[in-house]
């Protein structure tokens, strides 16, 4: 099948409604089967490609239970003893009473057979700096060193409500803050009040009952202030340890945060947590409160995770898609309802596409752009004005406003969305023996000088120079695009082996025109060389040049330099009759050979 790009104008998004499909996710149910239509280009006539929906992380009330293997108590590592040891130790020496206990993420990771080496140990009555200047002084008696001992200052913009003092013992980082109990105003994530509480209080205001735990260094035993830690680490539910509409409204980053953490571990979220978390209240102070950097933050350790489809579909169902991924005031064309859904059905896609290609096909930043790319996919051709009117992708200040991420992150997915127009017309011809005529791809209408069976070298060869190490990224984002042929029999997973064969297919033809790392040719003819020819200072005329003589050299990669010059001179005396025969005095060649004459 052969398909140029411009007759792709719509997606087509029908969701599964077969058994086999609906068992897949066990323990969630289906939203009603919707077709959605994504438009992709204004002209017609239409193709459409069929894709399988995500579900939607709802609660089934007929399932059982889930639970997860949890250790009944935490085994040290012989690192951890050590710089335990050596905090009981400093305890001894200077006869303290204070109590050591390692907080959060670090007693459930350990509890749940993970390694972490995230320390945190909060103290009950007195501040970091003051136990970490004991640390260092007990170190130093005893002959050893005290490493990078530095103090944190509080800074409330980046969640940092309390001065942390901060360590490296066998080389792990350990912060040491105190217990503390926070009061918060209504219009800030920032405590108003804070004091020395007790360990149940700190318990108490943790975000989740998962991260409420303790693991005692004076006892060596674990604590469970809430009662319910434990217990929800064991049935993988994500619960809050105070009611749930308090706590968001409270920091409402909590909201995001147990997203992060369900899908993470893929425990269920509560039904009051999700009741909370989608009402109005608390989207308005998620929007009002939280910066967005730290919105951005959480946003990019979900897609950087183990689940990050979970994660998107938990925001969606929440109804907090649009709060977080917020638009700016005007753009064209409307959005459609829906569009939400059909973002995460791109996403699942690409992300059980780099799963079945072998996550070693993609660099880690790689896989996060790409998924980045995935999701913002139905957004592509959607606009928005600055500055001189000029039209900017949606994507743009999703990125940079929404998210507060780095430009080069909105640069490099909008480059990746333009590419996939222009790989997705290539994709007919790399898998198979069909020649570009010169009116297929009018992106690259400049090179009709090319011989016709050189073109398709020649074109994929400017193509993967514009994106370098990027191109299978591309390609991948082409592949969810590319229509597939399908009948009523195949599930799923038929339709996932097509796409990826269609990349493998696609990737080999790429190899074998042995333009893998084509960007890293030399050119044979350099800008010097045309604006010595031409006699020109620079301008436009000398990058046209160097592009004709970059196609010359990419349709016969064996050519010398001096071939590639003489080729170059005859195309340029070409243009110049050329011109001088229809009359064109004002061509730029014309102009520039009778200055050159004067």
């Amino acid at each position: 099948m052969r398909l140029a790009l411009k007759t792709a104008t719509r997606l087509l998004l029908v969701a599964p409604s077969t058994p086999t499909s609906r068992a897949r996710l066990s323990g969630f149910s289906f939203s009603p089967p919707r077709t959605l239509t994504l438009p992709l280009h204004s002209l017609p006539p239409a193709k459409t490609l069929l894709l399988a929906t995500t579900p939607s992380f709802q609660s089934c009330a007929c399932s059982p239970m889930s639970t997860h293997q949890v250790r009944d108590n935490i085994e040290l590592s012989p690192i951890e003893k050590s710089i335990f040891d050596r905090l009981l130790a400093t305890l001894s020496h200077f006869n303290l009473q204070t109590q050591l206990r390692v907080a959060g993420g670090w007693v459930r990771d350990k509890l749940l057979g993970k390694d972490c080496y995230d320390i945190d140990i909060a103290l009950d009555n007195m501040m970091g700096t003051e136990f970490v200047d004991k640390v260092r002084e007990y170190l130093l008696s005893i002959g050893e060193d005290a490493q990078g001992v530095c103090v944190i200052e509080s800074n409330p913009d980046q969640s940092k409500h309390l001065e942390t003092a901060r360590m490296r013992l066998f080389d792990i980082w350990i912060d040491f803050v105190n217990l503390r109990s926070e009061e918060y105003t209504e219009n800030s994530r920032i405590p108003s009040k804070q004091r020395f509480g007790t360990a149940e209080e700190d318990a108490y205001r943790r975000d989740l009952t998962i991260n409420s735990l303790f693991y005692n260094i004076n006892t060596d035993s674990v604590e469970d202030f809430t009662k319910r830690g434990i217990s929800d680490l064991k049935s993988g539910k994500i619960v809050t340890p105070l009611p749930p509409k308090a706590t968001f409204l409270d920091d409402p980053l909590r909201v995001l945060r147990a997203i992060r953490f369900g899908a993470r571990f893929e425990f269920t979220l509560d039904e009051d947590l999700k009741g909370a978390a989608a009402c109005d209240d608390v989207k308005d102070a998620l929007a009002a409160k939280i910066s967005r950097e730290r919105i951005g933050t959480e946003v990019d350790l979900m897609i950087s995770g183990n689940q990050p489809v979970k994660a998107m579909t938990y925001i969606c169902d929440l109804t907090l898609f649009w709060i977080v991924f917020s638009l700016p005031p005007e753009f064209e064309p409307a959005i459609s309802d829906g569009c939400e859904r059909l973002c995460i059905s791109c996403l699942d896609t690409a992300w059980n596409l780099i799963h079945s290609l072998g996550e070693s096909t993609f660099t880690a930043e790689q896989r996060r752009l790409t998924l980045y790319a995935a999701l913002f996919l139905p957004l592509r051709n959607t606009f928005y004005k600055e500055k001189k009117d000029k039209k900017i992708p949606v994507v743009n200040h999703i990125f940079r406003e929404s998210l507060k991420r780095k430009a080069k992150d909105a640069e490099t997915v909008i480059d990746l969305h333009r590419a996939s127009y222009k790989f997705l017309s290539l994709i007919p011809y790399l898998t198979s023996s069909e020649d570009i005529q010169s009116v297929d791809l009018d992106w690259m209408k400049d090179l009709i000088d090319v011989p016709i069976s050189s073109r398709i070298r020649v074109v994929t060869g400017f193509l993967l120079r514009e994106l370098k190490d990027f191109w299978r990224v591309a390609l991948l984002i082409s592949t969810t695009l590319h229509p597939i042929n399908i009948n009523d029999t195949e599930d799923e997973h038929s339709q996932l082996l097509k796409r990826r064969d269609l990349f493998n297919t696609v990737e080999n033809s790429i190899i074998r025109l042995d333009l893998e790392k084509v960007w890293d040719i030399k050119q044979l003819i350099n800008g010097k060389d045309v604006m010595n020819a031409l006699q020109l200072k620079g301008g436009p005329l000398v990058k046209e040049w160097l592009d004709k003589a970059m196609a010359w050299q990419l349709a016969n990669p064996s050519g010398t330099a001096e071939e590639c010059i003489e080729c170059t001179y005859a195309l340029m005396e070409e243009a110049q009759l050329a011109a001088v025969m229809i009359g064109n005095t004002s061509h730029p060649l014309l102009e520039v050979t009778q200055l050159a004459t004067l």
